[in-house]
């Protein structure tokens, strides 16, 4: 017996990076995966979302999420490993990215109109892009997801 879709909708993603999956109301839920984007030698910038928060909730896997200081600029940056089922809520106009280890599943909760219309990208120097493999290799000192 199957049950109308308007009852429950199912839905999944096995692909790599990130993902929306649902829209309801003023809410998104999405999952982000692995990409070779997200290793600590390939990130480029950090992202802030200027009107929302955003939740994340590690399922599978690895996850640092970087948070960063600074309001125009980008000062300091924090690392912060994420633990499986708990809820990590990055305030609104907090710079941040992440990285993950290749078999990991984030639950990602955000507004439905969180896009780049409203969000900053920073590009990072390279000093700041050399902390973030410091800071996950003192984080995930005896993992194979490092590739450095």
């Amino acid at each position: 017996m199957s049950i109308s879709e308007s009852l429950l909708e199912i839905r999944e993603y096995n692909g790599i990076g990130y993902q929306p999956l649902i829209d309801y109301g003023e809410w998104r839920v999405a999952i982000l995966r692995w990409h070779d984007d997200m290793l600590p030698e390939n990130i480029e910038k950090f992202q802030r979302h200027n009107e929302t928060d955003e939740v994340f909730v590690l399922l599978n896997g690895k996850c640092i999420l970087f948070i960063g200081d600074g309001s125009d600029q980008l000062t300091e940056i924090h690392a912060v490993d994420m633990q499986p089922l708990k809820l990590y809520n990055v305030k609104r106009g907090t710079w941040h990215f992440h990285t993950v280890s290749d078999d990991a599943v984030i639950l990602i909760v955000e507004n439905c109109d969180t896009t780049s219309a409203n969000s900053t990208d920073v590009i990072l120097s390279e000093t700041q892009k050399a902390r973030l493999i410091e800071l996950t290799r003192a984080l995930w000192q005896d993992s194979s997801e490092i590739n450095n």
